[in-house]
């Protein structure tokens, strides 16, 4: 498919001083602009943790009804941020299952138990399960498994196509990852407020009907991904057929809550 989008011209209508995009179809990238910097995925580190917690229940080493985290709450309710953790510490403000509390230490301790369970440490299973499967070459888990990852632009949309179409990663891992679970919970959205549905699967946020959000106006309901603070994204389109990803060198903030939206309606108005 032939560029439809100037990305460079687009990205620098940002006000970043670096950052990198890449636009996703069906058969891979179909643009990209790659400053061929290494970002911070912050958050965005939480897809490729899902996935590889998922890809392990699959396997049967792990699964999302085990007993894990507070009292009453599961593997499960740790992916799908409904475990009633705060967000960077383990005490409580909900019972599990009631509210969609988003929190980075769902994923660490979801992580740490395959990690115990297994005698593996959670960066060889992320390697194995996801990285080197992908030929992502690029990428590392250099911090915590909620937001360690860095790379450059092109791992992510790599990361990215095979979340559109999956080759290599189970299907399942994809659908679980990706599908809306504990639908009716409402919950805070970091940077965009209260949501009434809160919806996320086991690892992505599901965008659904929220308002305001970080996609485009023009995104489907069923579109699917995460944004970070160190002000990235990623999302896939199923409707549309599309995954766009981002990254830059400046955090999450007002400045990008205002432009990502349309930003991402130009990718869509291009190639949708």
């Amino acid at each position: 498919m032939p560029s439809r989008l100037d990305l460079t011209a687009a990205l620098a209508e940002l006000p970043v001083n670096s950052a990198a995009a890449a636009v996703i179809g069906p058969e891979g990238i179909i643009n990209i602009s790659d400053t061929g910097e290494r970002y911070n995925w912050a958050s965005v580190t939480k897809i490729v943790s899902a996935c590889t917690i998922l890809d392990a229940c699959m396997e049967g080493l792990v699964s999302l009804n085990d007993p894990l985290g507070p009292e009453g709450s599961t593997l499960g309710h740790l992916l799908a941020h409904t475990s009633g953790y705060t967000f960077d510490s383990t005490k409580t403000i909900a019972k599990p299952g009631i509210h969609r509390v988003y929190s980075n230490i769902n994923t660490d301790v979801a992580a740490q138990h395959l990690a115990e369970v297994t005698g593996t440490s959670f960066t060889e299973h992320v390697h194995d399960r996801v990285l080197d499967l992908l030929d992502m070459d690029g990428a590392r888990l250099e911090g915590p498994a909620s937001r360690g990852m860095t790379s450059t632009i092109s791992d992510l949309a790599t990361l990215a196509a095979e979340l559109l179409t999956p080759k290599l990663l189970l299907p399942e891992v994809v659908r679980l990852a990706s599908t809306p679970t504990y639908p009716e919970l409402d919950g805070v959205l970091p940077g965009f407020g209260r949501q009434r549905p809160n919806l996320w699967g086991y690892g992505c946020e599901i965008r659904g009907h929220k308002t305001p959000h970080w996609t485009a106006p023009g995104n489907s309901p069923s579109t699917f991904g995460h944004f970070g603070m160190s002000g990235s994204f990623c999302w896939i389109d199923p409707d549309a057929q599309l995954g766009c990803v981002f990254l830059c060198d400046r955090d999450f903030g007002t400045w990008a809550s205002d432009s990502w939206p349309s930003f991402s309606q130009k990718v869509l108005d291009a190639y949708a």
